[in-house]
């Protein structure tokens, strides 16, 4: 008789590892089992894959089954959360019926591969909840654009307005890219650049003033290759506030967000007016040391003192993998996976229906 004592039915139950998260995004992918503390792996999405937002069948299949295999899971076995990129931001038909193409194609390919239940919640929603709320503005700082996304009890508003501004992380490397290289600072790739943004930039609070001090710093990207920045220190992140010092013509991030609790103010969605009064910043470029502080600032000056009270931005709750933590929090509720996840057979009923998201 096989043994069933309570250690050994305890010690079965430990090894599974939980259900596969895979935050994908137009720039780069994270993607581990939920019962760890981190992404086992990263990918640079859009050199590996191309764009994922456009529901193609085949490139979506590539995607998923190159992080099962490198994750070496049976796609049958375990149940998969998965982000869906934010793109289609718009209230319109046309949108619409982007967004549940992108959605629909995400579970018929996992679904063709045998995926036994899939949960797929937009990225913005995810980096909420790893704030441990379900409603506020979340402003994502993505590969190409940077969105400012209202949220209420978990749902995105597009009624109310997503807001989108021409400026994310490739702008900014682009930018810092560029002041090296008038500023005859060598580099030998895009990478060496990244590194330097990533390790030496920031945000200043008070930018005409952070002009008059000495910011010089210095970083090693390797070990015999030693860089000095000091300028472009601040002025890299200060084109998220100012997108004409880098020839873009566009609303600034603080002008983005107030103009998007301005909606939020005006539709009157609940009694409580205090659910947009919290901003949670995620992306990797918005973990830039000073831009949560910056942004409230801007805030507090834009706005009308009625609309400022309470106002609070929140830098990144898991530096860059917000919307990864943010599933593994879904993943470790004791409704998941019955009320979060769709099975195959539910999906096929639901397949006539439109999926809202």
């Amino acid at each position: 008789m096989h043994d069933l004592s309570y250690m050994h039915i305890y010690g079965q139950r430990v090894e599974v590892p939980g259900a596969l998260i895979i935050d994908g995004g137009s720039g780069y992918c994270k993607y581990g089992w939920s019962k760890y503390n981190s992404p086992s792996g990263r990918s640079a999405t859009f050199l590996e894959f191309g764009n994922i937002e456009s529901p193609m069948p085949s490139r979506l299949r590539h995607f998923f089954s190159t992080i099962c295999n490198r994750m070496q899971v049976r796609t049958s076995t375990q149940p998969i959360v998965v982000s869906i990129p934010l793109c289609h931001y718009d209230d319109t038909e046309s949108a619409r019926g982007s967004r549940k193409q992108l959605k629909d194609a995400i579970y018929s390919t996992l679904f063709d591969m045998n995926v036994p239940a899939v949960c797929a919640i937009n990225q913005a929603t995810l980096a909420l909840f790893a704030a441990r709320r379900i409603s506020g503005i979340v402003v994502n700082v993505g590969f190409h654009q940077t969105s400012v996304v209202p949220i209420l009890y978990g749902k995105v508003m597009h009624k109310v307005g997503v807001e989108v501004v021409g400026m994310g992380a490739l702008k900014l490397t682009g930018f810092l890219k560029d002041r090296m290289q008038q500023n005859n600072i060598a580099f030998d790739s895009l990478y060496t650049v990244r590194t330097l943004k990533e390790n030496l930039c920031y945000v200043a609070l008070d930018y005409e003033a952070e002009l008059a001090k000495n910011t010089q710093a210095s970083f090693a990207v390797s070990s015999n290759s030693w860089f000095t920045l000091s300028k472009e220190r601040f002025q890299t992140g200060e084109i998220l506030f100012q997108p004409r010092m880098a020839g873009v013509q566009a609303m600034g991030l603080h002008q983005a967000v107030a103009l998007c609790m301005d909606h939020c103010h005006d539709a009157e969605l609940t009694g409580d007016d205090n659910w947009y009064r919290t901003v949670v910043l995620a992306g990797g470029s918005a973990c830039l040391p000073g831009l949560a502080a910056r942004l409230e600032k801007e805030l507090y000056g834009l706005l009308p003192k009625p609309m400022c009270s309470g106002i609070r931005v929140i830098p990144p709750p898991n530096g860059t993998d917000s919307a990864w933590f943010g599933a593994k929090l879904v993943s470790s509720l004791s409704t998941f996976p019955t009320s979060w996840c769709i099975t195959k057979k539910q999906y096929r009923g639901l397949s006539k229906r439109k999926l809202t998201w």
